[in-house]
This record gives structure tokens, sequence and C-alpha cells, in this order.
């Protein structure tokens, strides 16, 4: 044999090859989707569900326990952190010192305070909302802001406006209204 003949054998031997893995593959695809609907149909059978099969059943119950866990994370995390009952009053008036108190740590000049009224609506909780313009130089500022807004203590800054001073080019002027989450005495 003669080295062209070879090659035209080695040629053929690779095609032959090529041609019976497709034909291997899919003999193969065809039983693992068959192998899919029989356990669907046998799974389906037993739980009496629309037609989704044991593998369906399966990823719905391993996502099912992943959202368990993480609303389990977020129960624990609420029963550790959750303020205990006060009076709406009472709120109002911690916030009102707290932001004004801050601010003055901060080397702020605090303007127009405004307790607003609180909001009673939520089933749960209700939010005391107090809004304060303060001015200072921008390190303060954000210092100020950093120490306000805490998710742990159930208090954000909920809207935040700021503007240059006009007087000061240095300083800035916020107007921040910031809510603090409360548990009402009476629910």
């Amino acid at each position: 044999m003669n080295t062209r003949e070879k090659r035209l054998l080695i040629l053929f031997g690779v095609v032959i090859f090529a041609v019976l893995n497709f034909y291997g593959y899919n003999l193969y695809a065809q039983k693992m989707n068959s192998l899919e609907q029989e356990i669907g149909a046998e799974g389906n059978e037993i739980l009496g569900k629309p037609a989704t099969g044991l593998i369906g059943e399966i990823a719905l119950a391993e996502q099912n326990l992943a959202e368990r866990e993480s609303k389990e994370r977020e129960m624990a995390w609420l029963a550790e952190n959750e303020p205990d009952p006060e009076e709406g009053g009472a709120v109002q008036s911690k916030l009102e010192s707290f932001v004004t108190n801050q601010a003055r740590a901060a080397g702020l000049t605090t303007d127009r305070p405004k307790i607003l009224p609180n909001d009673t609506e939520g089933v749960y909780y209700h939010k005391a909302i107090f809004e304060l313009k303060a001015t200072g130089m921008e390190d303060g500022l954000y210092r100020w802001l950093v120490q306000l807004h805490d998710p742990s203590s159930f208090r954000a800054v909920t809207s935040l406006r700021l503007s240059p001073n006009r007087e000061d080019d240095t300083r800035i002027d916020a107007v921040v209204r910031v809510q603090q989450w409360y548990v009402p005495q009476a629910l």
C-alpha cells in the first residue's frame, strides 16, 4: 500500500468514526429524553401534580429550601434588632434630639427643624419623620449623614438635598429628612 492509499484509509476511518459518534450521540439523547419523560410521568402520578417531572420537583424543593433559609435569617435578624414598642411622640422627640445633637457634634449649624406628623399607616411599624436644614463643611456633613443612616437602628435618610452655601463657597447646605421606624405601643 502506498502513502496515498494509507492517507485515504485514515481519512475514511476518521469520517466513519465521526458519523458513528454523531449517530451514537443522537441515540443517547433520545434515550435520555424518554427516560426523563418516564421519570416525570411516574413522579407526577405519585405527587398528583402537573407534568413537571421529578427533576422539576427536586429543583422546586431546592428553591423553596433556599428561600426558607433566607427568610429564617431575616426573621432572626429582626428578632434580634427589633425595637421595643414606644409611643409616637416619644420617638419623635428622641429622633429630633439625636439628629440635632449629631449635627452639632459634626460641627454643623442647624436651621429650620421641622417635626412632621407620624406616618401611622403601617400595620406593624409606624414612622416618625424629622426634617432639618444643616450647613457645614463637606467632611462633617458626610460623617453626620453616615451616623443618621443606620438600618440596624431602623433609621434612614429618606430625602437629601445638597446645595452650595450662598455666603461661603466652602460650606454645603443640606436639607435632610430622616425617618425612624418604630413599633407602636398598642397594635
